[in-house]
């Protein structure tokens, strides 16, 4: 569920059709706005909010964009540009050292974790994932900018969900490993 709550902004940025762009600006501004706000309200510090800053910049000046310029020659490209500015930030987290997953994943984790190497190492790990699909992502959607909309849905649907599929597999190949260390030897 923090996953979903991280990216609802490009999520909801995503599913608006293209012609609305301007719209689909605007609402993924506010949910990140909502999204900050509560992040802040929670207590959490602003190293904790990269997803949701960079979300929060990346909408606000593509909103401006948008209703300034609505037929601006960087319309076809919002999509290449949304998997951009996440690369920018997934990189971004892991030069800083605090990979983005790793405060999604410390809301789920038991705090007696949260130092423990093989979790510090599994949050970099799958950051790095996350970081090259949006990668390719970015450079497949600009290839595709000006194809049907069906290939670059497709496109911006699989950059989402196949991190999502390792970060699953992952986390649970990497707890079965924990859990088979703790085993008593037979």
């Amino acid at each position: 569920m923090s996953y979903l709550r991280a990216f609802a902004p490009w999520i909801v940025f995503a599913v608006v059709p293209s012609q609305y762009w301007q719209w689909a600006a605007l609402a993924a501004l506010a949910v990140s706005v909502v999204g900050i706000v509560h992040q802040v309200r929670a207590g959490q510090p602003v190293s904790a909010m990269a997803i949701d800053l960079g979300s929060g910049i990346f909408f606000a000046a593509l909103t401006v964009l948008a209703f300034v310029d609505p037929d601006s020659a960087l319309h076809p490209y919002t999509p290449a540009l949304s998997s951009g500015m996440l690369t920018l930030i997934a990189v971004g987290s892991l030069a800083v050292r605090i990979p983005f997953t790793l405060p999604i994943a410390k809301q789920t984790t038991p705090k007696e974790l949260w130092d423990h190497p093989v979790f510090i190492r599994t949050s970099y790990v799958i950051t790095s994932a996350w970081t090259a699909s949006f990668a390719i992502g970015c450079v497949a959607l600009t290839l595709l900018a000006h194809s049907s909309s069906g290939v670059r849905t497709t496109v911006q649907v699989l950059a989402f969900v196949l991190p999502v599929l390792f970060t699953i597999r992952y986390v649970a190949y990497i707890q079965g490993k924990a859990n088979s260390l703790n085993e008593p030897a037979a």
